[in-house]
Formats: structure tokens, C-alpha cells, sequence
């Protein structure tokens, strides 16, 4: 084959490990042309981004910017593992959940109708005048959140293909501060407990 400019050359489109190329060693202060396989060039290249790469890529925790120590730590539930979840289930291991706060609403005004993203939040309704929370089904099991009834207007529960239970039957939260709480035991079924009244 004759003689070409490296520009002249056809592209590899799928290169083996095997293939070679020709580098220049010049280590001592002689260059000298030597070949290397592209399986050795790779393995001690540095590997700069992962972007793209398939097959299985080992990393150390100092490859990875901001995991820190998290990427040295045991999955479990011990006081330094890091914590798995599986199933969308976090298992503390019966260890204590501590120093958390629940979220809370923005004061509702008027009418409100729970949705998913109520769930595990304090609702604060406050309005002059009575109000109703409508309890939608398809909020799934182990729904729950809180209700303040900040304002005067009494707050009733309102259920809408759902049951909520009550040990009095009652349906509205007593009088101006008083707080209650829904629960979801069931799929669309709830409990309403706290300072309620008829």
C-alpha cells in the first residue's frame, strides 16, 4: 500500500481490541515509533466521563463529584449505612425518625378537594365562612393528612366515593383551632379523628 496523509485515511467504524496503532515513545528524549493495541491504549487511559459507555464501568468515590463518603458505605439500616429503598418502601431498620417537619399548605380560602399531593401535609383552612374538604377516592391506602381550621368558618368532611368513619360520626372539625386529621386505612376508606363534632 502506498504512502497516505492521515487525512487521506477511511475511518474504523467499529474498532478491535487488537487493532493497532503506531505512537511516538519519546520517554528518554529519543523518539521512537512503536505500536500499541487499542485494548492497551484504553486501559491505561484515564477515563475523563462515563457519558456513553456501555459494558460495566467501576468507579471509586473520588470519581464520582458530590456523593463524598456516601458512595463508601454499606446498603442497610446501621447507624452509617446508607439507606435503600425498595418497592418505594425506606426500611429504618426500627431505628427513630427524628427532626423532620411536615409540610404546610398555604392557607385555603375556600373549598378544597384533597388530591395526591396533600397526602402527609397540614392543611390550614381559613375562611370567615363554613367550608367544605371533599375526600376523593383513588388516594390510595395509608393516605393521610392534618387540618387546622384557622379561620371561623366551620370545616366539614365531605366523601365522594369514599367512607369516612368517625367513632361519634362526626363530620366537621369542632370550632376555630381545632385540628383533625385523616387517615386512609384502606383503599377509600378513611378515619377522621381529633376535635371533630356533628
Amino acid at each position: 500500500m502506498a504512502n497516505k496523509k492521515i487525512t487521506e485515511l477511511s475511518n474504523l467504524a467499529t474498532p478491535n481490541g487488537a487493532d493497532l496503532l503506531a505512537i511516538v515513545d519519546d520517554i528518554a528524549g529519543t523518539a521512537t515509533t512503536k505500536k500499541v493495541t487499542a485494548t492497551n491504549l484504553m486501559t491505561l487511559a484515564p477515563v475523563q466521563s462515563v457519558a456513553g459507555r456501555t459494558g460495566t464501568v467501576t468507579l471509586s468515590h473520588t470519581d464520582v463529584s458530590g456523593l463524598g463518603t456516601a458512595a463508601t458505605k454499606t446498603v442497610g439500616t446501621a447507624d452509617t449505612n446508607v439507606i435503600a429503598v425498595s418497592s418505594g418502601v425506606v426500611d429504618l431498620g426500627g431505628n427513630k425518625l427524628e427532626d423532620f417537619d411536615a409540610s404546610i399548605d398555604a392557607d385555603k380560602t375556600a373549598d378544597h378537594t384533597l388530591v395526591a399531593s396533600d397526602n402527609g401535609k397540614v392543611i390550614v383552612m381559613n375562611k370567615a365562612t363554613a367550608v367544605t374538604v371533599t375526600v376523593p377516592s383513588g388516594l390510595g391506602a395509608g393516605f393521610n393528612c392534618s387540618f387546622v381550621q384557622k379561620g371561623a368558618g366551620q370545616v366539614t368532611f365531605s366523601a365522594s366515593s369514599t367512607t369516612i368513619n368517625n367513632r361519634q360520626s362526626h363530620t366537621k372539625i369542632n370550632a376555630q383551632f381545632g385540628v383533625a386529621s385523616l387517615v386512609a386505612y384502606a383503599a377509600d376508606v378513611f378515619v377522621l379523628a381529633g376535635d371533630t363534632a356533628s
